[in-house]
């Protein structure tokens, strides 16, 4: 038992100058932080439109059976236009009660007048010169709720890593000025972590009813904008 106890407290002595040599601080590294982003556009190669039917009844009933009756119609003309089945995805399915808003001498009357049925389908459209022509034939069966349009573009691999490229070899040649101006050298790189942005779309406003009733809306893919960021910490040295 005493042996015991005498190399547990040999054990303990001997850990007590690593655990202080641990607690040192450690001597700050000189560094350098510097970002730099670059960007490339392409040509959008496919639009999705955000479209649906907006309908009203006196009962939930008749606004789901109202609304239905119109969505299928709107669904047809999106197949005739050309748009493939998996290519349709429904975003909205909502009921919900309409109130009054009357108001007497004191009193606010707020009752249920009716109830109004959304149905709200996001379709992609493959061929962009056929966005307008898509969208006509959505609105003449019957839509009455146009969101917008958005476009996008499924090969950009290519475009990010020249942006990419372009953004690392902005960041050494700002790194290297700094480091003749100062007069220290460059010593490796500590860190280096990118930031990433999405496509950015050119995206139309909501349309108004009154231009959708002419044939072919007019649209304008415009480009995609893709960004490329990168950061870094550069180790120093003084001469």
């Amino acid at each position: 038992m005493i042996r015991t106890l005498l190399a547990t407290s040999a054990l303990a002595l001997t850990a007590l100058p690593a655990c202080s040599a641990q607690t040192l601080p450690a001597t700050p590294v000189p560094q350098l932080s510097l970002s730099a982003q670059s960007q490339a556009e392409i040509a959008p190669d496919f639009a999705t439109v955000r479209s649906g039917t907006v309908t009203r009844g006196e009962t939930a009933a008749e606004a789901v059976a109202a609304n239905a009756a119109l969505m299928e119609r709107v669904f047809t003309a999106l197949r005739r236009a050309g748009v493939e089945t998996e290519d349709m995805q429904t975003a909205q399915l909502s009921v919900s009660p309409v109130y009054s808003d009357r108001r007497v001498p004191g009193t606010y009357i707020n009752e249920i007048v009716g109830y109004e049925a959304r149905n709200t389908v996001i379709a992609r459209i493959n061929e962009i010169d056929a966005v307008g022509e898509v969208i006509d034939a959505m609105v003449s069966a019957g839509a009455n709720n146009i969101q917008g349009v958005s476009f996008g573009a499924d090969e950009t691999e290519d475009a990010m890593n020249a942006a990419r490229r372009d953004a690392v070899a902005q960041l050494l040649e700002r790194a290297q000025l700094y480091a003749d101006a100062a007069g220290f050298e460059l010593c490796g790189i500590l860190r280096m972590s990118e930031g990433y942005s999405q496509p950015r779309p050119v995206a139309t406003p909501e349309m108004a009813m009154a231009r959708m009733a002419s044939a072919d809306t007019p649209i304008a893919a415009g480009q995609l904008t893709l960004t490329a960021s990168v950061s870094a910490d550069f180790c120093i040295r003084q001469d």
